[in-house]
C-alpha cells in the first residue's frame, strides 16, 4: 500500500460549463465596453468633432482583462464594482443626450448589466464549487 502522502496531487478540477459561460460573458461584455467606448468617443458620436479625449475612459477597462483570462477570482470581484462607474455614465448620458449618443449610452448600460451579472454569477459559482459541503461541521 502507498502512503497517502506519497500520492501525486489531484489534478485541478476543470471548470463547469456554467463557469465557462460566465467567464465568456464577462470577457465578451468587457471587450464590448472597450470597443463601444473607443468607437463612441472617436468616430460615432464624440463630444467634440474629430474625436475626444474621453476615449481614454476605456483605459481602466483594459486592466482587468488579463485577470479574467487567467481565471483570477479577485479580478471578477473588483470588476463587479468598477463596472458601476460605467453604468452610471451610461444612464446619465442615455437620459440627457439624444440621437445616436443616447442609443450608444443604452448599449453601454446593457453591457454593464451583462458584465455585472456575469461577474457576480461567476464568483458565486466558483465559491460554491470550492466551499465545503458542511461549513458548520467541526474539522
Amino acid at each position: 500500500m502507498h502512503d497517502p502522502a506519497e500520492l501525486p496531487p489531484a489534478p485541478p478540477s476543470l471548470p463547469s460549463d456554467a463557469v465557462r459561460r460566465t467567464r465568456a460573458l464577462a470577457v465578451g461584455s468587457l471587450l464590448g465596453l472597450i470597443v463601444l467606448g473607443l468607437a463612441w468617443e472617436l468616430w460615432l458620436a464624440p463630444l467634440r468633432p474629430g474625436g475626444s479625449w474621453w476615449a481614454l475612459k476605456v483605459l481602466p477597462l483594459t486592466l482587468p482583462l488579463p485577470g479574467l483570462l487567467k481565471h483570477r477570482l479577485y479580478t471578477y470581484r473588483w470588476l463587479s464594482l468598477l463596472v458601476w462607474l460605467y453604468f452610471t455614465e451610461g444612464i446619465v448620458r442615455a437620459t440627457s443626450e439624444s440621437g445616436l449618443s443616447a442609443g450608444l449610452a443604452w448599449g453601454q448600460v446593457a453591457l454593464c448589466l451583462g458584465l455585472f451579472a456575469a461577474c457576480a454569477l461567476h464568483v458565486r459559482l466558483r465559491l460554491r464549487a470550492g466551499a465545503p459541503a458542511h461549513p458548520m461541521a467541526p474539522p
